[in-house]
């Protein structure tokens, strides 16, 4: 045995998680401050696991919620904080917008004239702005780029995969339910987006909305962890709602506080002690490796060790598993 893991699912409506007063609006604030009470109410139940090493870890939206929970362990000295590893994570609005347009042009998602007209209407002085410009042309360019990207039948988590159940669509209905696969993640910024998501939200039939992952089926998973025996066997609290893979009504009364982690990584780093990693999968889009990277560039740590592969064996033979680049206390990796 390497390790214990504890899983926390939050905020609370997510998962089989639930709410007494069945009130779940919250934001990335309270929600950090209430997984950090969980962990303390976790080792004062088991206090036999309270001297390990303790590594805080979580991926896409843990982008957020994990450097949020570090901020509160890091003061606590009987919590034991060794590190935290955030895996394709949401670390800063703006940079992922910005580094997906260039992931897609160079991954061939993008024609020729497309990418000149976002250039062209997007971009001065050599800098471009594909996140919030207020030019109406780039704009209406940014909803092609969109709509190829997330709406065309992509698998926006491995762009080299199929898509479960098709090409989707950003919504269908199936019955009497709403469909939604945004998620809220990418251009929150941009027009019609923001429109749309505001639209959705204000539905006074709200229970009448799912929100799925696009080319994720987990209907298999959602049978399998909403039959009674299951629920039984993992102490699934009866008053607790059925397991969904997203919650539209978390989501939709969720307040997201932080454009981004600056703050919250050179805290960590500031502090000397604690080790970073932040690793992507390189073909996932939906928070791509060249934003991550960007970001822990932005950082502006000392390079340690240059970019290198890294290998593991299979066969008895090597072979890469992807790039590392490391910086004092924090290192940047990607998975191919």
């Amino acid at each position: 045995q390497i390790a214990n893991m504890l899983y926390l699912e939050s905020p609370a409506g997510v998962g089989s998680s639930y709410s007494e007063d069945k009130k779940y609006a919250t934001n990335d604030t309270e929600v950090a401050h209430n997984n950090y009470l969980a962990l303390k109410d976790f080792f004062r139940l088991f206090p036999e696991y309270s001297t390990n090493d303790l590594f805080l870890t979580g991926e896409s939206y843990g982008g957020v919620y994990i450097p949020t929970l570090a901020e509160w362990v890091m003061q606590d000295p009987s919590l034991n904080l060794k590190g935290i590893a955030v895996g394709n994570g949401l670390s800063s609005y703006e940079i992922n917008d910005n580094s997906l347009v260039y992931f897609a042009y160079y991954h061939g998602l993008l024609g020729t004239e497309l990418w000149k007209d976002l250039q062209t209407f997007c971009c001065s002085k050599g800098k471009c702005n594909f996140h919030d410009s207020s030019n109406l042309n780039c704009t209406l360019k940014m909803e092609e780029m969109i709509q190829i990207v997330e709406e065309s039948g992509l698998n926006i988590y491995n762009l080299y995969a199929p898509c479960d159940g098709g090409v989707p669509g950003s919504m269908r209905y199936e019955g009497d339910y709403l469909i939604t696969h945004d998620l809220g993640n990418s251009f929150i910024r941009m027009p019609m987006r923001f429109s749309w998501r505001q639209n959705l939200f204000r539905m006074p039939v709200a229970r009448k909305v799912r929100m799925d992952p696009p080319c994720t089926n987990s209907t298999a998973l959602s049978v399998y962890l909403n039959s009674p025996e299951v629920r039984k066997a993992l102490h699934i609290c009866p008053d607790a709602p059925e397991w969904q893979v997203c919650s539209f009504e978390v989501n939709r009364s969720y307040k997201r506080l932080y454009m981004q982690m600056n703050d919250q990584y050179l805290k960590l780093l500031g502090a000397t002690k604690y080790r970073i990693l932040v690793y992507n999968g390189d073909v996932d889009m939906a928070c791509n490796f060249l934003g991550d990277e960007w970001f822990v560039e932005s950082l502006c740590q000392k390079v340690q060790v240059a970019r290198r592969p890294w290998l593991y064996t299979e066969g008895g033979e090597n072979q890469i598993g992807g790039f590392v680049k490391e910086f004092t206390n924090i290192a940047f990796l990607t998975v191919k």
